[in-house]
């Protein structure tokens, strides 16, 4: 028999703020153990949570970003549980009036678009960390109280790679809109996945099992291939699917059981008696709505129809809104879209990856890559000098005019001084002349090579090309 995957997320994003959700501790990430807290976030007897303005901004800024409707009347809701990270006994949380409800975020995924619904957005408080060693457990209490957002998407996946796909394109809408930094490493975005299989071609769901704290994209694929395979197993065997939640092993690349899974009713919520119920006025939501920046979709496809890019090239730069901005930025400056695409598409964003760096902390600006263009242009250095030039301006923040004057790179354009390497090279090659001449025509591009390796790369090509073809004619 042949199944189906039917996939929902629950995607976790802490968000950016300075201070906590309901209190005015710094959610500053690595701070020393139980630096960063407070009687409200440790659950003292008898302190008032206080609602952190900025996070309803995000909440609803996130909404609006993903197409939700954002409710003018929400509330805020105890979850009851006991872990050994939240010292309250409870969460503070939304349950049946979340801020923002039934949206939609597109992918594409092999060229084949794909709208994942949205079910709700809220908001919560985070719970602190355990760190466990051999000889006990210790807590970490920094992280309680740090501000969540809970994104929970309707079973729309139907693949890992889908669901791979629908969390890059959260991360980067949750990055352009500056709410979230996405830093899986670090837990900033979690994501735990709710799958079960199903025959092809029906319409009931089956068992679904979950799979918590899921923290890069790779492993969300991976963790849903091999429950999927795990589950189906199951069914061909004739075994029953347990509703239950499972972790992700890194190290042995399999799900392993966790606990049963809980119900809402597990959970006991209930209306938090401290804090009111959240009115959102119609004015502040339009104000929040004037204040967003352009989304990835509406860059895209501007990058396209403005720039004239491929639409490859708009899809990768436009993935992270810094890179986007940095390429609007060389062509304010007066630079050809599609080549400085090229640049940084081939140049540009491998040294960043090898780098491990943003770009906003490299020394190399736009006006560098454009006055580099210029260089290579009006034919001063040839492109591999350029490509050359290109590394050292990003390993030192020079600018081209000054790395080319100092390494005396400019190109070599007097055509009698490269005729006589030409003709060095030809006398050189008899063996390789006579071959071209009698058709094997292919062998031009290493003459060319010989004559720019002697000229150290700063021969100009063009001219090399039409004086080693005169030549040989």
């Amino acid at each position: 028999m042949k199944y189906e995957a039917v996939i929902g997320l629950e995607i976790h994003a802490q968000l950016l703020t300075e201070t906590k959700i309901f209190c005015g501790c710094s959610t500053r990430f690595g701070s020393e153990p139980n630096t960063q807290t407070c009687p409200v976030c440790i659950g003292m007897p008898g302190v008032l949570p206080v609602l952190n303005r900025r996070v309803v901004e995000f909440a609803i800024k996130t909404g609006l970003a993903m197409n939700c409707k954002i409710s003018s009347y929400s509330r805020f809701a105890r979850k009851n549980y006991f872990y050994p990270d939240l010292p309250k006994g409870y969460q503070i949380s939304q349950y049946e009036l979340p801020i923002c409800e039934n949206g939609y975020v597109d992918i594409t995924v092999d060229g084949v678009k794909r709208r994942v619904g949205i079910t709700r957005i809220h908001m919560e408080e985070d719970a602190g960390k355990n760190i466990h060693q051999k000889d006990g457990s210790l807590v970490d209490l920094n992280r309680a109280g740090v501000p969540l957002m809970e994104i929970v998407t309707e079973p729309d996946i139907r693949s890992p790679k889908e669901a791979a796909a629908f969390m890059r394109k959260l991360r980067t809408i949750l990055r352009y809109l500056g709410v979230c930094d996405g830093n899986m490493e670090q837990g900033s975005l979690r994501c735990d996945a709710n799958v079960s299989i199903r025959p092809e071609g029906t319409e009931e769901f089956g068992t679904k099992t979950e799979i918590k704290n899921i923290n890069s994209f790779k492993f969300v694929e991976r963790a849903l291939e091999y429950e999927i395979k795990r589950q189906i197993k199951i069914l061909n065997e004739g075994g029953k699917i347990i509703q239950e939640t499972r972790l992700w092993n890194v190290d042995t690349g399999t799900t392993q059981s966790m606990r049963s899974k809980e119900e809402a009713h597990d959970y006991r919520y209930f209306p938090e008696p401290d804090l009111v119920p959240l009115e959102v006025s119609k004015e502040w939501i339009e104000e929040i709505r004037q204040s967003m920046p352009e989304l990835p979709d509406e860059k895209r496809n501007r990058f396209i129809e403005e720039f004239g890019l491929p639409e490859y090239d708009a899809d990768i730069l436009t993935e992270e809104r810094t890179i986007a901005e940095w390429f609007e930025e060389c062509v304010r400056l007066g630079a050809k879209p599609k080549e400085v695409s090229n640049w940084m598409l081939t140049e540009l964003l491998r040294r960043l990856n090898e780098s491990g760096k943003e770009i906003h902390e490299i020394a190399l600006t736009p006006q560098h890559l454009v006055d580099l263009l210029k260089l290579i242009d009006n034919g001063t250095i040839s492109r591999n000098i350029g490509k050359n030039v290109f590394s050292e301006m990003f390993a030192s923040g020079q600018s081209p005019e000054k790395i080319v004057q100092e390494k005396g790179l400019v190109q070599i354009t007097d055509t009698s001084e490269i005729e006589k390497m030409v003709e060095d090279v030809i006398q050189a090659n008899p063996k390789e002349v006579e071959r071209y001449k009698n058709g094997e025509t292919k062998l031009l591009g290493f003459f060319v090579g010989q004559v720019m390796k002697a000229s150290k790369g700063k021969a100009n090509p063009k001219v090399v090309n039409e004086l080693i073809r005169k030549k040989l004619s």
